[in-house]
């Protein structure tokens, strides 16, 4: 898998636009021809680095995320208790996801299909990925007697996606509701008080009841 850093210039307009152009007319209503029109640039040199609009989309969760695998990585060999590790991991699934809202909607909201899934390898590279450093960490915690043994460790990613994106999908509810009335208080929400009951929500799953 490429690292975000192999990207050039040219190639990171082209993402740009394709990612713009995948949240807001969804993945089958953009074409190739709307990406090089848009990033005014020749049809051919889209297809010259990406080839087809699906390794495009590859090249686009790989820009978004490549990075994210390294943060995990460094956070496994940190030296803190197992569920200081898992609330960081929160923190950052949750910064990652709101900070690349658009390319998270297309993916998790648009690619639902086994016969996509299939075509999007670099995703699912992503999540087994994700998905290992999550079992590490609480396989140290239940070593450590901490964390319980019957914890369904492939739903604890769909519990902390969850409650992130119902609250997006429902973003006027909630501003309302809440009375964020703008962004920057939308998104401090989402930093603090949500991050938080996500976190508790996590460690009430793991730990053992006393």
């Amino acid at each position: 898998m490429p690292l975000k850093s192999n990207f050039n210039d040219k190639q990171i307009l082209i993402l740009e636009v394709a990612e713009t152009l995948f949240a807001e007319k969804g993945f089958d209503g953009t074409s190739i021809r709307n990406i090089a029109k848009v990033a005014k640039i020749n049809i051919a040199m889209v297809s010259y680095y990406f080839g087809s609009k699906e390794r495009l989309l590859e090249s686009l969760i790989v820009y978004r995320t490549s990075d994210l695998k390294n943060q995990l990585d460094n956070l496994l060999n940190e030296e803190l208790e197992p569920i200081d590790k898992i609330n960081k991991l929160i923190e950052l699934y949750i910064n990652r996801i709101n900070s690349n809202r658009g390319i998270y909607r297309i993916l998790h909201f648009e690619f639902t299909s086994k016969k996509r899934e299939q075509n999007l390898q670099a995703f699912s590279e992503l999540k087994k990925g994700n998905l290992k450093s999550l079992e590490a960490i609480i396989e140290e915690g239940q070593k450590k007697g901490i964390f319980r043994k019957d914890v369904i460790i492939p739903l604890i990613t769909p519990t902390i996606l969850g409650t992130f994106f119902h609250f997006h999908m429902n973003k006027p509810f909630f501003e309302n509701l809440l009375n964020l009335k703008t962004e920057d208080l939308y998104n401090n929400y989402i930093k603090t008080n949500l991050t938080k009951h996500i976190q508790q929500t996590i460690k009430a799953l793991l730990i053992y009841e006393s």
